[in-house]
């Protein structure tokens, strides 16, 4: 017959008291309290592994800081996992080590981990300096020390809340993009199941967009006229051409730099972290660009930048206000802005009927069809040069006061 036990009671294990040697109370299931000559009493657990057959033990660790219910508790659960033939030995184990791992999986340490498998793959060093001061500055200061497999949707949105405030929804989108780029590299480890954070960007409402101030193509003549006769430096007046000739952004023109001309070939390298969509762009020169650099390059050999500021030591480009400061000392307040020249540019080219998608890859605009932006990066090269020194003959036409659009219609177009 098997031996009956007695479960033990809390009065009984306060009132029992350490003797010479260790001795056992028993409670029943496999579990027992042992309590030590030392005075300590510990909760253990006697039980057959599930596939060896081997006796082993197992604590639950000291009384009272475990009182009997919780042990009992304890015994319960791991008795049910024998049943279904896992040690429990194991398990614990198993467990402490997927906490520990949880504790050092944080975002940030993840996020480290995403960085350097992203410089191992040899991306541009800058382009991954962008991209980690953009996490510093918006989303370690709010989600750092979380674990990852804790990182929620509502804890990235909290973190980006400022910046919807201040309406900075491209930054959103491109800081949304890193955090998922870091979230699935921890899926792709293994670390978390999926990616809670996938739609995130989809919670903050786009800004309606609110056009720049233009003028019509007709109006340039005008504008060139009035730039000729503006009371400004040649430097000014010549970054004012360059973005127009180039159709490019004012920080991307005033960011321009001698080393991201090929000459030879009459082409600028904008490269990733200067550009706005955080791809690189190359703009074909016109002519009359070129002229430009010419001038540059007679009035400014110190300085690594085509446009530097005015005083030494011209280790800084021009402000990116620059051209709209000088722009709106011409008479042109409210009339015009420096980013309106992309949009005058854009009327222009679509109205000559030069091919759209050349035109919209021409001003660095991102194609959201994946196969055809491939295709605009292979093909468009070629018709770029020819619309972009059209471009540069009809701005050239336009400062001899000599613009008719209706007398322009014979152009060297390529469409197709």
């Amino acid at each position: 017959m098997a031996r009956t036990t007695t479960p033990l009671t809390d009065t009984q294990i306060k009132a029992s008291k350490p003797s010479d040697k260790d001795y056992s109370l028993f409670d029943g299931g496999g579990m027992y309290l042992l309590v030590k000559s030392n005075g300590s009493k510990i909760w253990r657990f006697k039980y057959t592994r599930p596939y060896t057959k081997k006796g082993a033990l197992i604590s639950f660790g000291s009384y009272p800081e475990v009182s009997l219910q919780q042990a009992r508790k304890q015994r319960d659960e791991a008795r049910e996992l024998i049943k279904q033939g896992i040690d429990p030995q194991e398990h614990k184990a198993e467990q402490e080590q997927l906490k520990q791992e949880t504790i050092g999986n944080t975002f940030y340490s993840m996020a480290e981990r995403w960085l350097k498998f992203k410089t191992e793959q040899g991306l541009e060093e800058q382009t991954l300096k962008k991209a980690w001061r953009s996490l510093e500055n918006h989303v370690f200061p709010y989600i750092n020390d979380i674990p990852i497999s804790q990182v929620t949707a509502i804890k990235a949105i909290n973190a980006l809340q400022s910046l919807n405030n201040n309406n900075k929804y491209e930054t959103i989108k491109r800081v949304c993009r890193r955090i998922n780029e870091i979230m699935y590299y921890a899926v792709n480890m293994g670390i978390i199941d999926n990616n809670p954070l996938a739609k995130i960007t989809d919670v903050f409402n786009s800004p309606k967009v609110k056009n720049q101030p233009t003028i019509s193509p007709t109006e340039l003549p005008q504008f060139m006229q009035a730039l000729s006769m503006a009371s400004i430096e040649l430097q000014k007046r010549c970054v004012i051409e360059w973005q127009l000739l180039t159709l490019t952004r004012p920080s991307e023109a005033v960011g321009a730099r001698w080393d991201e001309i090929n000459f030879n070939k009459k082409i600028w390298s904008i490269p990733t972290e200067r550009m706005k969509m955080d791809r690189p762009h190359n703009i074909p020169l016109s002519p009359q660009a070129m002229k430009i650099l010419e001038i540059m390059k007679s009035i400014n050999n110190k300085s690594e930048f085509i446009f530097p500021t005015a005083r030494p030591p011209y280790n800084k480009p021009m402000s990116s206000q620059t051209a709209n400061m000088a722009i709106k000392r011409m008479g042109y307040k409210d009339k015009l802005v420096a980013h309106g020249l992309r949009a005058l540019a854009s009327t222009t080219l679509n109205e000559q009927g030069f091919n759209y998608d050349v035109i919209e890859s021409a001003l660095s605009h991102v194609d959201k069809n994946a196969v055809r932006r491939a295709y605009n990066k292979a093909e468009y090269e070629q018709q770029k040069r020819i619309m972009l020194d059209w471009w540069g003959d009809f701005v050239e036409q336009a400062s001899k006061g000599n613009v008719s659009l209706s007398g322009n219609r014979n152009l060297k177009l390529v469409n197709h």
